[in-house]
Parts: structure tokens; sequence; C-alpha cells
């Protein structure tokens, strides 16, 4: 991507070359495509409305009810038309008009087109509850498949695209439900009901009208058949853009701070320009349907006519029949348009309903094989023989045996990409050792359910997690059925008291999303006080105290000493200056432990421990450097 392209004319450049190679490529299927099963889409997408089959029944009954009604309109019509002749000849003969046979026709005509709005109200007002249920229910789907996916699924996957699936893609599958689905009962019922009808006008007549029906099902089924590949590229280019747009806001800072604003702005032009592009041809094609079929129709509209007037100077049809008939062949050939243009909405709609349902079919996590429970740990944590890979071909940890005692401090330290954060993901049970096992108070971890596991831990990561509500209620998160007083405390012990009272409401000032209103520091003390009021066994530290000030970390150091007593802790350091005092160190490199000891012993060793620590101090970089394969490995799978 060019930055020195001139200005004003890179967005157009770029939609220049990326239609040109856009059509370059067109009759090529994406390699990421493959080929969608549209039935089973269409029997999953149905299979939603079964809970709600009574409705659904109700629906179906005054779909066809209202159609059927509508359908005898026409005919009444043709009467009144046959009246008011007979009329006009008395007339002309020198009789007296009698109105009251027209009056009683209009009457029922009236009575007809009032029955068939009600049946409409009824029909939309029933599907419209339907419909909301069925999406409320696929959300439930969605949030409840995303609290069983593995921490890989994320990381493969951006918060744009998978809000996209959540958000535009439902809401894509509601508008279709609600306004089509009754629709293609209504213009099926419609079609076959004026097709009998005419049969009864006029059987001659509607076999004129019917030989227009083949033409119209091949040119709608063509241009379905052509439309569809690009309503899912259209979704996907959706997904990607909402990705785009996610990311650059929450690191909108960095993005300006590098001066990467203009970078930023092509990409999306980028990405918008594939996105019109394919949205373009998708609606283009599609769009088609609607002139083809008028075209068609058209036809076999002059050829009723020009029928239909010989019928009548021959006396073969009275003139009230073949009124009726020319509405019936209008709302005859109207269904079949319409079933065209639904055609098009399907076909986005069962794109969108795949990629939600692609979602609800990934892979879970591991079944739990729950045989223990572990009410009130201990702190006794073992790694046996324990492997690991992020990918197959690409070995991160190998045979590692670490034992860490009740109450030690156990601090991890080592190169960018040494297996320090992996080391938490196997403990938490985020990702399954390849080999080997990991035991807490001599419980095997995947026989404990993950929530029982995860209930003995706490953590304070580097990256602070605060969401939209009172401090007191982010605090309380960690325990919400602590009292008032109990949280108050563990902010004190945190030494976050200050700070909350010098706020216009103390604990009960609200924050905005991911507490945006706070410094980074003040997010990082409120993690501090939510670990504090947990009262976890067994404590997880990803240097947590990095971004405070010097002052404050040696007011949270000792809050820290209090919490870390009589508990297992496990720090993740990259200042080795604050791990000095642990029970054990670990030091890590390419995923294997090359030095275990406390500070004092690794110092005197003089091997990889006191390179990384005097490199800290001189200025310069260890000697020893993880390889890219193990950074990549544990980049994917970083908390």
């Amino acid at each position: 991507m060019s930055k020195n392209r001139p200005a004003g004319q890179g967005k157009e450049s770029s939609r220049r070359l990326r239609a040109k190679d856009y059509n370059r490529s067109r009759n090529r299927r994406p390699p990421n495509e493959r080929p969608r099963d549209l039935r089973g889409t269409a029997l999953r997408l149905a299979g939603l409305l079964r809970p709600f089959w009574p409705s659904v029944l109700l629906v179906v009954f005054t779909a066809m009810m209202s159609t059927v009604v509508t359908v005898f309109g026409p005919m009444l019509l043709g009467d009144a038309v046959d009246a008011i002749q007979e009329q006009v000849e008395i007339k002309l003969a020198g009789g007296v008009m009698d109105f009251d046979e027209i009056g009683r026709i209009l009457l029922m005509l009236a009575g007809l087109f009032g029955m068939s709005s009600l049946l409409s109200y009824v029909q939309a007002y029933t599907m419209a509850g339907v419909t909301q249920k069925v999406v409320c229910a696929m959300r439930e789907q969605v949030n409840s498949k995303l609290s069983r996916l593995p921490l890989r699924y994320f990381d493969g996957h951006t918060k744009g695209d998978i809000l996209s699936r959540i958000m535009n893609d439902i809401d894509n599958v509601s508008n279709t439900l609600q306004n089509n689905l009754t629709q293609i009962l209504t213009s099926t019922v419609m079609l076959f009901s004026v097709l009998g009808m005419m049969f009864y006008v006029s059987w001659r007549m509607t076999l004129i009208a019917v030989s227009v029906l083949p033409a119209c099902l091949i040119v709608t089924l063509l241009v379905s058949r052509r439309s569809r590949r690009y309503f899912r590229r259209q979704w996907d280019h959706m997904g990607e853009l909402n990705g785009h747009i996610e990311e650059m806001y929450t690191g909108h800072n960095i993005v300006k701070v590098f001066g990467h604003e203009q970078n930023a702005i092509e990409e999306f032009d980028d990405i918008n320009d594939e996105l019109y592009l394919v949205s373009r041809r998708a609606q283009f094609i599609s769009g088609t349907i609607m002139p083809l079929l008028s075209f068609i129709n058209n036809i076999g509209y002059i050829l009723i006519c020009v029928a239909g007037g010989s019928y009548v100077l021959s006396g073969t049809i009275s003139l009230g029949d073949i009124t009726s008939f020319i509405m019936y062949s209008k709302m005859f050939t109207q269904p079949i348009a319409d079933l065209g243009n639904i055609a098009n909405n399907i076909q986005s709609s069962l794109a969108s309903a795949e990629r939600v349902f692609r979602l609800l079919d990934e892979e879970e996590e591991p079944p739990e094989q729950v045989r223990h429970t572990i009410e009130k740990a201990r702190g006794d944590v073992r790694f046996e023989h324990v492997d690991f890979q992020y990918l197959p071909e690409k070995p991160l940890i190998r045979d590692l045996n670490l034992e860490a005692n009740p109450g030690q401090l156990v601090a991890i330290v080592g190169p960018t990409g040494a297996g320090k954060t992996t080391l938490v993901n196997l403990l938490m049970r985020f990702y399954d050792v390849n080999a080997g096992r990991i035991t807490i108070d001599g419980c095997d971890i995947r026989e404990l359910s993950r929530e029982n596991l995860r209930h003995l831990f706490g953590m304070v990561l580097q990256d602070t997690w605060l969401f939209e509500g009172s401090i007191y209620e982010n605090i309380a998160y960690g325990r919400p059925d602590a009292t008032r007083q109990e949280v108050e405390a563990a902010a004190q012990m945190a030494r976050v008291t200050h700070f909350i009272h010098t706020l216009p409401e103390g604990y009960d000032t609200r924050l905005e999303e991911e507490g945006l209103n706070l410094s980074q520091g003040q997010r990082q003390l409120l993690t501090i006080a939510r670990a504090i009021l947990a009262d976890p066994a067994i404590l997880i530290l990803d240097e947590a105290t990095s971004s405070v000030d010097t002052r404050t970390e040696v007011l949270i150091q000792k809050a820290m000493q209090e919490l870390m007593r009589n508990r297992t802790c496990f720090v993740i350091a990259h200042r080795l200056s604050t791990i000095r005092t642990a029970d054990v160190i670990l030091a890590m490199n390419h995923g294997e432990i090359v030095e275990i000891g406390q500070h004092d012993e690794l110092m005197a060793q003089n091997g990889f421990y006191a390179e990384l620590y005097n490199s800290q101090f001189a200025g310069t970089a260890p000697a020893k450097q993880s390889d890219s394969n193990a950074a990549a490995g544990e980049n994917a799978g970083t908390v």
C-alpha cells in the first residue's frame, strides 16, 4: 500500500485497481469459498420455527384465507360489469334501470376486501411476534455458543466479524422472515387460486397466460443462481469491514501516535471498495429479475387482450368475464414477479444464515469429564511431562516439569515467545495439553469442571478490563455477593481509596466503556482491588504493577505481600528487579525451563537468568532469544 499516493486520488485509483482485479477474477471461486448447502441451510432455518408451530399455523391459515378472499374480488367485479351492461341495455330499450343488484355486488366486494384486510393484519401481527422470537432464540444460541468456544477461535477471528454475525447477519435473517416468508406463502396460494379461477372463466385464454410461465421460471432460476455467490461475498466483506472499523477505533490513539491515519483510511477504502464491487454486482444481477419478468408478463398480457377482444366480438365470452380474466391475468403474473424479487432477499438471507450456522457449528471446548471438585484449594500445582504446541508442526513446550508448593511465589521470566503466557493458558485450561498433565492438589485439571477450576484462580493482567458500570460494580465483579464493607476494604488494600474519594460520586461513579475516563494506572489499581476481593487460592500476576508510578508500585507491593500470604502465586515478570524475593524463579526459553532456583543462586550461576537480569541494567539485549516459531505460538495464545 503506497504512502505517496497523490492527495484526492487515493480512493479513486484504489477503486480502479480493485475493479480491474475484481473483473479479472470474478469468474473464479475465492479460495475460502465452499459450495453452499442451500437446502440444508433452508431446512435448518425452518427448524427454528418448529417451537412456534401454533403461531405459524395461524399465519398460514390467515394468509391462505386472505388470499382466497381476495381472489373472489375480480369475479364479483366481473358480475358488476355484466349487471351494469344489462341495465344499460334495459335503459336503451326504454325500460327503468334497477341498481339493487349492482349495490348488492358492491357491498359484497366491500365485505370481501374488509375481511381480507383484517386477515392480513392478524397475519402480519402474528408473524412479527414469531420472527422476533426466532431472532431472540438465534442470538441466545450464538451467545451461549461463544461461551463454549475455545480461545483459539477468538484468536483466529476479529471482533468485528463476530459482531457482524451476531448483529448484521441475524438482522438480515429477521427481515427476510418477517417480510418475505408470508409473502412466499401468499404468492404461492395466489398463483394457484388465480389459476383455478382463470380456468373457470376461460380455459383457452388460461393456456395463453400459462404459456409465459416456463420463461419466467427459467429467468428466475438463472439469475438467482448467478447472484448467489455474490451475496455470500457481500456479507463476508461486511464482516471484514466491521473488524477493521472496530480495530481502528479501539486503537485510535496508537494510530495517531505513529501517524498511520492515512494508512488506516486507505485500508478502509480498499475493503470498502471490495464490498462496493461485490454488493453492486449482487444487487445488479438480482435486480434484473423484475425487469425481465415484467417484459415476459407484458407479452402474455398483450396476447390475452388480443384473444379476449376477439372472443367478446364473437360472443364466446361476456364483457364482464373478459374484464375478470384480464384482472386475473395481472394477478397471475404478480405472484411470479414477487417470487422472483423474493428470491433476491432469500439468497442474501441464506448467505447470512449460513455465516451464523457456521459459527454455531464451530468445534467447542472438549466436553468436561468431571470426577473431582475442589472447594478450598491448598495451592499445590504440578506440571508433569507437559508437551504443547499451538500448531502441530511447531512444538512450543516439551517435557515441562514444574512443582509449586502451597504458599510459594513462583516467578516466570524469559524473552518474548519463551512460553510464559502459554504456561498460564495451560494452567487456566484455555488450552489443553497435548501430552502429560497438570494437577492441583493432586487432581488432574481435566477432571475438574472449568468453572470450578477457574474459580480457584485470581488474575491481574497487564491489559486491564473494566466494563461500563460503577466503580463499585467493577470491583465487586470479583465476588458479586460481597458486602459494601468488603468491597471498600479490598479497595483500601489496593491503595485505590484515595482517588475514588476524589471522584464526584465516589464508588458510584460510572465508568465509560473499558474505563476510558480513568488513567491506565487507575484502571490497574481497580483490577488489583477486584482480585483482592475475590480472595482466590492461587494468584496469577502478569506484571500487575507495570502501569503505575514508582511510589504507587511500592504501596501495591506491600498490599500484594498481604494478599499473597499463604497463597500459591505465579508471577510473569518483565522487570526482574520486582521478583528478587520469589521462592522459585523459572527461567524459560524455547518453551523449556532452562534454569530454576532463587535469585541469588541463579545470579551466582552466571547463566541465562543472570544475562537476562544484567541486560536490563546494562541496556543490552540478552544473547539468547526464542525462535520466531515460539513467539508466533505464544502471541496466538496471549490472554
